[in-house]
Formats: C-alpha cells, structure tokens, sequence
C-alpha cells in the first residue's frame, strides 16, 4: 500500500499550501496596512476576499470535477496557488493584492472541496481515514513552517510582506509537477466514464497486486445502489460436505466451487433463526428505515451501521470480539490474473449470464468466498462469458472485511430476472466462538448442524446488479453527460446530505474560526505577550511565536487522530473530542468570575487556548471533510461535495462578518458561552445522525444509506424479520 499512501501525501500539498496561505495573511497584514495606510473595509476585504472567491468557486467546482474529473482540478488549484504567489511577489498596489487574493481564493476553493474526494476514491476501505485525517497534518504543518518563516522574517528590521506572501510560488511547483506526472486519475471516476482499461491500470498501481477485478467490480456496481429494493440476508458457510446433505433443498444454496473440477467445495445458505451476529443486530432494528427518527430519536442508520462495529451485542450484553479488521485473517487473496482485458469501455457488460436451470444458484468469483482453502477458488464456466463481455472477477475481497460475489437474480414466482444478484458479503466468526455446536434453521425448513471451526456466519447486503444486464450501457451514457441535480432527490442522497450539511454547520457553531481571529487578542488581554516581551521580542514576533508554539501542539494531536481514524472511528473521535472543547471554552468563560494571579491566568488561558484548536483538529476539524467524502454515490459525488463545502465557505463568511457585533454585543464571555451551545448542540447532532463508516468500501456506506431511505418503508419489505 506505499504507493497509494505517496500518492495521498501528494495530493494533501494543495493542503499544506492553504495552511501556509492562512498564516502568512494573517502575519502579512501587519506590513500591509503599515505600506498602504488601509481603512478597516480594506482591510478586511483583503482578508475575506479568499473566502468571497471560496464560496463562488465551490458552486460550480463539484459538477465540473464530476465532468472532467479529480486530476485536472488538482491541477488547476496548483497553477492558481503558483499565479497568486507570483502576483503577490509583484503587487505595487492593494488592487493587485486583491487580485492576488482572489487567484488565491479559487486555489483553496479547490484544493479543500476535492482532495478528500480524491483521496476517499483511491484509498482502500482500511486505511480510508487514516490518508484522509493527513489533509488536516498537511494544512497544520503548513500554518506552522508559515509561522516559522513569518517568525524570523520579523526579527529583521525591515521584514517583506511581498515575499512573505509571494514565496508560496515554489512549494507550488512542486505541486503542480505531482499533480502532472505523478497524480493518477481517480479509478472511480474512470468507471464512471467507461474508461475501464484505465481504471484497472490505476488500481493495479495503487494496490501493488495484479488481480483488482472483485474491486474493479466494486466501483462498476457503486453506478447503481440498490436502495429500497436492498435485502439484508444472513448466511451460514461451510464445507459443501456438511451442508449438502438435503438435496431437496438445494435450490437455496450459493455453491462454491474449487480449481480443478473439484466440484462444490463450499456453500453459502441462507438461514432462519438463530442468526449470525452481524445480521441478527442489523435485522433487529425496529420501526421504518423509511424516517428519518424512526422510532425515537436516533436515526436507525446510525444504529445499522453501528452494527457492523459494536463489541458487545445489545440483547445479552455479553462481549463479543471485534470485527475482522484484517480481511486477510479470514478472506484469502490470491494472485490471479485480472480478466478484464477485453474490453476498453462498459459498452460491453463486465460479465454477461447464460445458465441452466442447475446453475442459477452458482456465486461467480474465483476465490473461496470465506478462504477455508488457501488457493481455493470458483470455477468459471465459459459459458457463462459470451462475445465482448468478460469474466466474472476472480479476487472477491473489496477491503474492510467485505467480500462481492453474485447469485442468480430469481423472481418473487421464482421467475428468472435479467442479470445477477450482488451479494455483498461480511463474515462474523465471533458467533461461533461462543459455541462448538450450532444449529441454523435453512429457509427451507432444514436443520444445518455445523461443527464450530469450519464453518462462518455472514450478513449480506443483497440486490440487483448492474453487470451483465442491459443497464449497464444507459448508466455509463448517463453518467458520461455528467451529473443530473434530479439525483439529489433520492432519498439515500437526501439523507446523506443531511448528515454531510450538519455536520458542516455544527462545525462552525463550535466556534473555531472566531477562535482562531481572536485568540491572540485572548492570549494578549490574559498577559501571554507581556511574559514573551520580556525575552527582549517585538508584540509581533511575539505573537508570531505563539502560533507556532499552538500549531506545533497541534501536530501530535492530529497524528493521534491518524492512528486512531480507523481503529477508533470517526464517529466516536468526534463524540470523546467534543466534550473537550466544552470543558476548555468553559474554564475560559468560568475564570473571568475569579480574581487570578496573572501568572496563572496567563498559564490557563494559553493552555485552554492550545488545547481546543489541536483538539478541535484531530475532531470536529477533519473528520466532517472526511464523512462527506463518503457517504454520497459517485454519480453526484462531486456536487453533494461542491454543497457541503459551500456551505462550509458560507458558515465561515456569516462567522467572520457577525463575530465582531457579537463581541461588541455579548462580551468576549458571552460569544464563548454560545460556543458551548453551539458544541453541545454538534455532541447531540453526531450522537443521533452520523453513522460510523470506519472499514467500509464507499459503494457498501452507499448502499446502507440508500436501504428503505424511502418514507413509508416496511422493513418486512426489505427482507428485514424483527
């Protein structure tokens, strides 16, 4: 995975470069308004005018990356951050200062909105918010080089602001170069294009293995979610010995079959009763998946997805372990050659089905489903695989634990349907753990005793696919035109952007960008200056040494959140992380009603003031990017982006225009006491909405948010049993 991890701190230069933008405005204006003698308006448009030009960018950047797609805009954003710093260098007047800022304003516009995006695309499932969480260290590390630049740079006696602001030129090359010759296209936007060839190309790399055909499979069916028309099924697989006993039942079995002409070596059963772990938690849920409350205040989302990651299960409360972090401790991979070879466009279906009646129950893959056999693996029939169209994928692992397999699609009259069932697939080997001898109940109505060992539960998320039905070719057209808005009206996508608009909100009612403008005022009213002063500093570099000093603190905090993103989860990082920042804006509205010395005073206001913004960073600061990144299809990916970051850049326009009337109106105490609202009010909002998506692939986290999304919706309809 060194390939794809290089490639995330590449994109991640855009970044650092908005970071150290930040800082050197920020340090630069002190020069400015000295050289040119700016009015209060002047000055603050010259501040704003970045997140003026942020906000118009953000408008129309999602639907024309999903047009043109991730690279080129990573591309552009690296020719404006060189353009500005060139301008900036040269700037003999405010007029071209503004222009500069504005050239600046589409750089970080971009390089904010979709280097999430690109990176959520590349990234496999596992270490998805581990390469993500780098954007915040790239945009931290830039602030603090600024600031150590900005630093030294003040203890001249003339200090340029022009080159402060200009030299961002030449980290800008760098990027751009990365972003030209290195940067790969992102795979999934390839797939939606019809560039399947290419796609494959670039997964080959990013992955370092040459079978990428379950994967490639993957990002084929993320064209198309399921939605209401979604099952959750549970399964019970085992050696074919044990379980093909019934022959009468066979028609319910998902055969796997071994190299060689083994025949059946393996076979998946849907099962009653007794269930896996996994399923009987997510099929638990009661009330309709239709509401956004369900039944009380927690939307069942977040309770389905947090059944995938819980340790304990609700209805004994005994423990259970973890699930499969590593996929490659139950799901073998093996090294295959990808069959995607004969076709450079979906014009063509991935796999087309042919198949007798015999045959209608055979999962195509060629790998063992649960790996009971090291190079196991399932047969693939030639007949099966007619004029252009290709091989069922032979490596079935998509990451975090989940296998894709197919299944013949049967009718409610047990009709044949066109195409094949997507089967993805999740196995839980807690259950059998707690018991050496476990009896299932088949649909049929046959016992299935299994002998703990050589058998696992599964869950399984099961609908139509895409592949191998004419569909494929309208959705690659559709998605070829580019983006429809009439897509947004989904209910999955609906409920995704409530999440992703939220949390962008929230985010802002935490406070964090009033806090930033305003904490070296706090810093310098609690005497911190004063102490610097008398190492012999001017009041701006000792200003300037203070910020490195909090966005140095904030490095260590936010590499914590990089180990702990996909092991800990987003989720439960924002709901431990939040109350933090409570704690710290509470001891700063708390000690105005006490007479301190200022020694002490100066020592708990730096303390609080360092500890939130590098504990909102590993939080609050990060993760709301990352989510967004995630939980919408590919199709509209870009403008369900382009939404949630505008109103990230609008949040932070209304925070920037009414914090100084707030401040005249309530006090500093007062704004701070609506910031500890604000964070209790985001505690509750991530407790009730926002679902975990550590360790999912992207078109799974799709999938789930499309089930029963439509109001009304029975989950018997879904195949769901209370």
């Amino acid at each position: 995975m060194m390939e794809v991890v290089i490639v995330a701190i590449a994109a991640t230069l855009g970044n650092l470069l908005m970071g150290w933008d930040s800082s050197t405005i920020a340090a630069g204006m002190t020069y400015i308004k000295k050289e040119f003698v700016l009015d209060a308006t002047l000055e603050g448009l010259i501040v704003s005018m970045s997140f003026i030009i942020g906000t118009v960018v953000t408008i129309f950047s999602g639907t024309v990356c999903d047009l043109v797609g991730r690279r080129p805009m990573l591309i552009t954003s690296s020719i404006m951050f060189f353009l500005s710093g060139l301008v900036m260098l040269w700037a003999p007047n405010v007029v071209i200062v503004l222009l500069a800022r504005i050239i600046d304003g589409v750089a970080i516009a971009l390089a904010v909105t979709l280097t999430p995006l690109y990176i959520s695309e590349v990234a496999p499932a596992d270490i998805r918010g581990q390469l993500n969480t780098l954007t915040q260290f790239a945009c931290s590390g830039g602030m603090f080089l600024a600031y150590i630049l900005v630093f030294s740079m003040s203890l001249s006696d003339s200090p340029s602001w022009r080159l402060m602001l200009g030299v961002i030129f030449i980290p800008a090359v760098a990027y751009f170069l990365l972003a030209v010759f290195y940067l790969p296209e992102s795979p999934r936007w390839l797939v939606s294009k019809g560039r399947l060839l290419e796609a494959e190309r670039v997964l080959k790399r990013l992955r370092g293995i040459e079978d990428v055909s379950g994967e490639l499979a993957l990002l084929a069916e993320g064209l198309s979610p399921g939605g209401e028309a979604t099952s959750i099924e549970e399964y019970v697989v085992a050696p074919a010995s044990e379980l093909l006993v019934n022959q009468e039942a066979e028609k319910d079995y998902i055969k796997l079959y071994g190299p060689n002409d083994e025949g059946v070596t393996m076979v998946a059963q849907p099962v009653n009763g007794q269930g896996s772990m996994i399923s009987r938690s997510m099929l638990s849920q009661q009330g309709s998946f239709g509401t956004l409350t369900g039944g009380g205040l927690k939307d069942p989302i977040v309770t389905l997805f947090g059944s995938l990651h819980e340790n304990t299960l609700p209805e004994s409360g005994g423990s259970r372990s973890m699930l499969l972090h590593n996929a490659n401790s139950i799901f073998s991979i093996g090294e295959t050659s990808s069959p995607f070879g004969t076709s450079d466009n979906l014009h063509a279906p991935l796999m087309s089905f042919q198949g007798g009646a015999g045959e209608k129950d055979r999962a195509y893959g060629s790998k063992d489903i649960l790996g009971m056999r090291s190079n196991s693996s399932l047969r693939s029939n030639s007949s099966l695989v007619h004029g252009n169209a290709v091989d069922a994928p032979k490596n079935t692992n998509i990451g975090g634990g989940w296998q894709l397999v197919y299944k013949s699609a049967d009718g409610a009259g047990g009709g044949k349907r066109e195409g094949l069932q997507r089967v993805y697939l999740h196995a839980d080997t807690a259950a059998l753990s707690h018991s050496q001898h476990v009896s299932f109940v088949s649909t049929s109505g046959y016992d299935i005793p299994i002998d703990g060992g050589e058998a696992y539960q599964a869950a399984a998320l099961v609908s139509q696919s895409v592949l191998g039905t004419h569909d494929m070719l309208h959705l690659t057209e559709v998605a070829a035109k580019g983006p429809k808005w009439r897509a947004l009206l989904e209910p999955g996508v609906k409920r995704a952007l409530i999440v992703g608009v939220g949390l962008q909100i929230l985010q802002q009612a935490a406070g964090i960008n009033g806090f930033l403008y305003y904490a070296p005022q706090i810093l310098e009213k609690a005497g911190v200056g004063d102490l610097l002063s008398n190492l012999g500093l001017s009041s701006a570099s000792a200003s300037f040494l203070v910020n490195i000093i909090t966005t140095f603190c904030m490095l260590p905090c936010i590499a914590i959140a990089i180990r702990l993103m996909d092991i800990s989860g987003r989720r439960s990082i924002m709901l431990y992380t939040v109350p933090i920042l409570i704690v710290c804006l509470l001891i700063l509205v708390i000690k105005q009603f006490f007479q301190i010395n200022s020694v002490v005073d100066a020592a708990i206001t730096a303390i609080s003031v360092v500890v939130y913004e590098s504990v909102f960073c590993m939080g609050f600061g990060v993760i709301p990017n990352i989510i967004c990144a995630e939980i919408f299809p590919t199709s509209v990916r870009g403008i369900c982006i382009s939404l949630t970051s505008l109103t990230y850049w609008g949040c932070t326009l209304i925070v920037t225009l009414i914090f100084p009337y707030l401040l005249q109106l309530l006090g500093l105490t007062g704004v701070f006491g609506l910031f500890v609202v604000g964070c209790i009010i985001s505690w509750i909002f991530v407790y009730l909405k926002v679902p975990e998506t550590k360790g999912m692939p992207l078109e799974v986290i799709i999938e789930f948010f499309a089930i029963g999304a439509k109001p009304g919706t029975d989950p018997a309809a879904l195949g769901i049993k209370g």
